[in-house]
């Protein structure tokens, strides 16, 4: 997120705070996110004491703080957004599994394969808790992934939703792999790009190939090297935060 925006945003939200608690329930409230109360606020103004609390807390925290507001955050390429739910504490890189509903169960299977790669994949019918609303949590994921795979099976290209997300990934400028998995050919965007082939492999055997990818593609192999650190419990490099 580009300081400007960080800066508007904490505006409003000192305005949102203000019109909506007292003193006391800004504190409480702030308190949720590890926010202290601000020092030295001699001004009366509740929008002036939020502004103070949250000078120099982290961008994720400030919007969190927005989202649990139900604020509008900018979703232009250069302002950063809120993870889904599952990808909010996770330091390994996202990846999302674009798949339609009645092959839940095999993407499932190889996001579960691919958890000892670093990666942690967002499947929605997995990933999405039901009191969620699930196309935000979908728009989130989307927002911000590291990288993305289409799992092409028998009906992908007749699906509105599918198609809608691989354009998502291109216009983001993401990586993306097609993973053909039945007698599915890519369309639209990704049929100019060679599919990876199933070949009657296990999921353990696609995800290994998938992480080979994902390593050796310059967009996305610093961030996955990142991950495997963080998978290990090893410190990230300062020059790419998580």
């Amino acid at each position: 997120m580009r300081i400007i925006d960080k800066i508007n945003l904490i505006d409003n939200i000192g305005r949102e705070l203000q019109s909506r608690f007292t003193y006391e329930e800004i504190n409480g409230f702030l308190a949720e996110f590890a926010v202290s109360p601000p020092q030295n606020v001699t001004v009366n103004s509740k929008w002036i004491y939020v502004k103070t609390a949250l000078r120099g807390v982290a961008t994720e925290t400030i919007l969190k703080i927005a989202d649990e507001l139900g604020m509008e955050v900018s979703a232009s390429p250069t302002s950063a957004s809120l993870p889904p739910e599952n990808w909010q504490d996770t330091k390994l890189f996202r990846l999302f599994i674009s798949h339609i509903s009645k092959d839940a169960q095999k993407a499932t299977r190889l996001k579960e394969a691919l958890v000892p790669f670093g990666i942690d994949a967002f499947v929605a019918h997995e990933d999405i808790h039901p009191t969620l609303e699930w196309q935000s949590e979908i728009e989130r994921a989307l927002r911000t992934m590291d990288g993305f795979i289409a799992m092409l099976t028998e009906g992908f290209s007749q699906s509105n939703w599918t198609q809608q997300e691989v354009g998502f990934a291109f216009g983001r400028g993401a990586k993306v792999i097609s993973f053909k998995m039945e007698d599915e050919d890519p369309t639209g965007f990704i049929s100019k790009q060679q599919a990876l082939p199933r070949r009657g492999r296990n999921a353990d055997a696609i995800a290994a190939e998938i992480e080979m990818i994902l390593a050796k593609d310059e967009r996305t192999s610093g961030r996955l090297a990142e991950a495997k650190k963080a998978l290990k419990g090893e410190e990230p490099d300062e020059d790419l935060p998580f």
